[in-house]
């Protein structure tokens, strides 16, 4: 017996709708400043300032790896990203945000909490958490890590 309520069906096709509906929200928010969804995953990844290799951004964003180069790209041309070869392993290319970057991370990330906010979810820390927990069960080769309500921040 299942602790999920519902048919298995049920359970993906309301994540799927959570996802658009929210996504469609947040890029209302970031379109004035010509930031799409896939590229507020990417400023997110990079507000940690630890700098990471593209294949990772690839699979964080869920971009494949063609289109994530175009994206950096723009973000590059917009100073916001740099790249720089990895000092380990010189094969790699890593990606770090740009003091111009890390200060339009944290102008938007006030937006976007603030329109979280707006939702009135005062369990989203929970949420989030349970979600993360169902990530690392159907993917148990990726490192579990935390993500707060505007994206993730590793």
């Amino acid at each position: 017996m299942s602790d999920v309520p519902g048919a298995p069906a049920d359970l993906l096709r309301s994540l799927t709708r959570a996802e658009r509906l929210l996504s469609r929200r947040l890029g209302a928010v970031l379109a004035d400043d010509a930031i799409s969804i896939e590229a507020w995953r990417v400023l997110c990844l990079l507000a940690d300032g630890q700098g990471h290799p593209m294949s990772e951004v690839s699979i964080e964003a869920s971009l494949p790896p063609g289109t994530l180069t175009k994206l950096v790209d723009q973000l590059v041309d917009r100073n916001l990203v740099f790249r720089r070869i990895d000092p380990i392993d010189r094969r790699r290319i890593r990606a770090y945000l740009t003091a111009r970057g890390r200060r339009e991370h944290a102008r938007l990330d006030e937006r976007v909490r603030a329109s979280i906010a707006e939702l009135g979810m005062p369990h989203a820390a929970h949420m989030v958490s349970q979600l993360d927990d169902l990530i690392g069960r159907l993917d148990p080769a990726r490192p579990r890590e935390h993500a707060d309500a505007s994206g993730p921040h590793r």
